[in-house]
Parts: C-alpha cells; structure tokens; sequence
C-alpha cells in the first residue's frame, strides 16, 4: 500500500467547488481544506505510488479551479 498527500493551490473562490469534486474521487481517503499557503489537502491511498501519481496527474490536476499540486510521497520506515 502507497500513501500520498497532495497540496492543492486552487482559484480564490473555487475552493469549495474543488474540494466536492475531488473527495469523491477513487483513490481518496481524506480532503481537507487548509488555510495558508495552500488551499487543499488530499490523502491518496493506492496499491503503489504510480497509481497515485497517476490519479494525480489526470484526475486531481484536470479539476476545474486547480492551479498547481505538490506530491509528498508516504515512506515505510519499519
């Protein structure tokens, strides 16, 4: 299991309309909407990080309002 976090910086006033497309999309456990230097949080949980940076790249970018992302991989340590 891969887990990924993605920041989302959105248009100024499509924060919410993001934020409902997104959460219902496979692949997503948590949405939260942030205040500060980015807009969103989404918690992706997939069998392998190229499912997640796939769901990224063609799912989550496409949404309407989305300007940029920034992907932070999740790492086994133990």
């Amino acid at each position: 299991m891969a887990v990924g976090y993605v920041l989302v910086n959105v248009t100024p006033g499509m924060e919410i309309e993001a934020y409902n497309t997104i959460k219902g999309m496979e692949n997503v456990d948590d949405i939260t909407v942030l205040f500060g230097d980015y807009d969103l949080i989404v918690k992706l949980v997939a069998d392998d990080l190229g499912t997640i940076a796939k769901t990224v790249v063609e799912t989550i970018r496409p949404v309407t309002g989305v300007l940029n992302t920034k992907t932070l991989a999740g790492a086994d340590v133990v």
